[in-house]
């Protein structure tokens, strides 16, 4: 099951969305949570903490779980 990640601009970086999804406490873990976990966005591999995620968006995260984007 995704969990919603509900936002209310355009878009959120990869690094806001760690944060939103409670994943890491501060924007400053954004990089090493980056270099240390396999992040999937829509079924492709990315660590760009600036990766754009819009509504609809699908992401994965080894022993976190997936989330959606809405």
């Amino acid at each position: 099951m995704n969990k919603e990640i509900q936002i209310n601009s355009e878009y959120i970086t990869l690094g806001q969305f760690l944060k939103l999804a409670e994943i890491i406490d501060s924007g400053g873990m954004a990089k090493w949570f980056l270099s240390e976990y396999e992040i999937f966005v829509n079924g492709e591999q990315d660590q760009r903490r600036g990766r754009k995620l819009r509504v609809g968006d699908k992401i994965e995260i080894q022993n976190f779980g997936a989330f959606i984007i809405v």
